[in-house]
C-alpha cells in the first residue's frame, strides 16, 4: 500500500502565504516556555495553548499558532525557537 510519505517523496511542501502555522514547542517548564516564545516572537499576534506533558512530567509541550508571511518567516521562527536555551525541541 502506498503511503502519504511515498507520494510526497522528493517533493517540497507547497504553501500559500500568508497562512496560519502551528509549531509544537517542548520545554521543561511551562513558564520558561511561555517566556521563550515571547522572546522570539515579541509582539506578534499568536495563540499559545496547552498540549501534552510527558508521563514523568519532565517535559511539557504547547502549541504556538500564528500567521506566517512567507517561507523565510516560517523558517526563521522555527530556527529561533530551536536555538532558545529554554526550549528543548520544536516540531
Amino acid at each position: 500500500m502506498e503511503t502519504l510519505n511515498d507520494k510526497l517523496e522528493g517533493k517540497k511542501l507547497e504553501l500559500e502565504y500568508p497562512c496560519n502555522w502551528c509549531y509544537k514547542v517542548i520545554a521543561s517548564e511551562k513558564e520558561a516556555l511561555q517566556n521563550a516564545v515571547k522572546d522570539v516572537i515579541e509582539e506578534r499576534e499568536h495563540t499559545l495553548s496547552d498540549s501534552n506533558a510527558s508521563k514523568s512530567g519532565k517535559y511539557i509541550s504547547m502549541n504556538l499558532d500564528m500567521l506566517v508571511h512567507n517561507e523565510d518567516d516560517r523558517q526563521f521562527i522555527f530556527d529561533a525557537l530551536k536555538r532558545h536555551q529554554d526550549i528543548k525541541m520544536v516540531l
